[in-house]
């Protein structure tokens, strides 16, 4: 469970900050704050990323043409899950979860191959497409260390930058049809930040969402609507589609996916560490947190959803909050459990407006893309095959924005390995940089 309150980080320098029982000093990521300054940051990362949850849940009851009650229960399960990834990733039990200020959310380009494969082969045929690859990704991570090192700072700085470009790209719709509504948002944000002191500029992001709100209440426009009615505990139903059907050729696309989000996965993990000023491993942290996405995603199989993975979002929260403890996030696991369960409490927040959750995501996947950009600064571009790696592997991830209708005529599982920007990305960085190296190793050998 929890580390006790006098743990240091594991590794670096021992950091200035507060002081555990003992004297010792506590690592930012290990403080405990205060309940009543807890509870409004972690209410902060909720409504953050709470449009991800809802949204998918809704677009895979669509999908499948479920009726209310089966769409609350979905919904109630997707919370629940996104809550317990949350805690298992922030609290980290037997090597489950990284220890970090993660959050976890349906993997948004997973969720269109899960309806894919139910339209082709039905919803029980999804579930078990779910759980095969959920699982194919615990069997692959006792070679996680043998493929680390596949991952140099080219890769992860290309594969950060695109998650927040792509992001950006998911996100930019939810401001569509009132732009004005997120325009507030942001510039209210940004505001908050620039003026307000100390701890009051770490709820940002929070008193952002709160100005969109109150302007679209007080203009009478933008708050979504919520069916009413149903039981006050909405409780996880396993097995919606009954009993999952296992057919691998079928989970292809999904294994891919997983494969693919491997990079993904190295990239925020290192991101994360260096937001809450820990020294990154890669080699330790990775399989922890991969280890968590993967058992959320087999109880995600059981209760009828998609694979579900860690979130970058929270990541821009942290860097620009400065607020670094795990147990922020561990609360906000809490609340997503509690809000799942408490069928009126996900009705209310379900009405939140789509632009106003839009413009603050538009917010924190712009300063994670900076990140992206700060960490390729650290790379050396004077050799010019390394540049070209960066070049190519931009246009390999840029390319599904730019020119979606490009992969329209490829093969399902090419249009799942390039048709998506991160994937594409980090795969082109890996084998781009692995023959770069080699190249450069012969070139070395061929020296007198």
């Amino acid at each position: 469970m929890a580390a006790p309150a006098g743990t240091t980080r594991t590794g670096g320098d021992a950091p200035d900050g507060p002081s555990g029982p003992d004297g010792r000093p506590v690592h930012p990521v290990d403080e405990r704050l205060p309940l009543l300054r807890l509870l409004p940051l972690a209410a902060q990362h909720v409504l953050a990323m709470l449009a991800a949850p809802v949204s998918t849940a809704f677009l895979i009851a669509t999908g499948l043409g479920l009726p209310p009650d089966r769409t609350a229960a979905l919904l109630s399960a997707t919370l629940v899950l996104c809550g317990a990834g949350a805690l298992l990733q922030s609290f980290g039990v037997l090597r489950i979860g990284a220890r970090l200020p993660f959050m976890m959310l349906p993997g948004g380009a997973a969720v269109a191959i899960f309806l894919q494969i139910a339209d082709q082969h039905g919803p029980a045929t999804a579930s078990g497409a779910v759980l095969i690859s959920a699982a194919f990704l615990l069997a692959i991570l006792p070679l996680y260390r043998h493929i680390v090192r596949f991952f140099p700072p080219v890769v992860l700085g290309t594969t950060v930058l695109l998650i927040g470009v792509n992001m950006v790209n998911v996100t930019a719709p939810m401001i569509a049809h009132d732009t004005w509504l997120a325009l507030v948002t942001i510039g209210a944000t940004a505001l908050c930040y620039l003026v307000l002191p100390g701890v009051w500029r770490q709820m940002s992001v929070l008193a952002g969402i709160a100005t969109g709100t109150a302007t679209a209440l007080l203009t009478g426009t933008g708050m979504n609507t919520v069916p009413d009615g149903g039981p006050f505990l909405a409780l996880p139903h396993p097995f919606p589609y009954g009993a999952p059907h296992f057919d691998l050729l079928a989970a292809i696309p999904l294994i891919v996916f997983t494969l693919a989000s491997l990079a993904e996965a190295t990239g925020q993990t290192v991101l994360n560490s260096e937001a809450v000023g820990r020294e990154p491993d890669p080699a330790r942290d990775v399989p922890r947190t991969v280890r968590a996405d993967a058992l959320t995603s087999l109880a995600a199989g059981l209760l009828g959803t998609s694979i579900m993975v860690t979130s970058a979002e929270n990541i821009g929260i942290v860097q620009l909050t400065r607020v670094r403890s795990r147990f922020v996030t561990a609360g906000a696991g809490l609340l997503l459990v509690l809000i799942g369960l408490l069928a009126p409490v996900s009705r209310l927040l379900a009405t939140l407006p789509t632009p106003v959750v839009g413009g603050a995501g538009l917010v924190i996947y712009a300063v994670i893309a900076a990140m992206g950009i700060s960490m390729l600064r650290r790379t050396d571009t004077s050799e010019g095959p390394l540049t070209t790696v960066i070049a190519l592997t931009l246009l390999a991830g840029l390319l599904p924005i730019l020119a979606p209708d490009l992969y329209t005529p490829l093969p399902t599982w090419a249009r799942t390995l390039f048709g998506s920007g991160v994937p594409a990305g980090a795969i082109t960085a890996v084998i781009l940089t692995a023959l770069f190296t080699r190249h450069r190793e012969g070139a070395a050998q061929d020296l007198p």
